[in-house]
C-alpha cells in the first residue's frame, strides 16, 4: 500500500463523514481525526515491533517517552 492510497482512504472517509452530517457544520474535526487515526496506528506499529517501545518510537519518529505517553492515553499499556 502506498502513501497515496492511505491519503485517498482518509480523503474518502472525510468526504463521507461530511456528507453524513447532512449540512450540519462539523466541530473539532482535527482532534477527532488525530484520535481515531492515532490509536490504530499505535496498535499496528506496536504489534509489528513486538511491543518493543524503543523500536516503535524509532519507526514513528517519536521520543520513547512521547510514545509511552500516547500508549497510556489510548490505554494500550498499563
Amino acid at each position: 500500500m502506498s502513501k497515496r492510497h492511505i491519503q485517498e482512504c482518509v480523503q474518502s472517509s472525510l468526504e463521507n463523514y461530511l456528507r453524513d452530517l447532512h449540512g450540519t457544520e462539523p466541530d473539532g474535526m482535527y482532534d477527532m481525526l488525530v484520535t481515531v487515526v492515532e490509536k490504530p496506528l499505535l496498535e499496528v506499529v506496536m504489534r509489528h515491533a513486538d511491543n518493543n517501545q524503543s523500536k516503535a518510537a524509532q519507526w514513528l519518529g517519536l521520543n520513547r517517552n512521547t510514545l509511552r505517553k500516547k500508549l497510556l492515553e489510548h490505554k494500550l499499556v498499563k
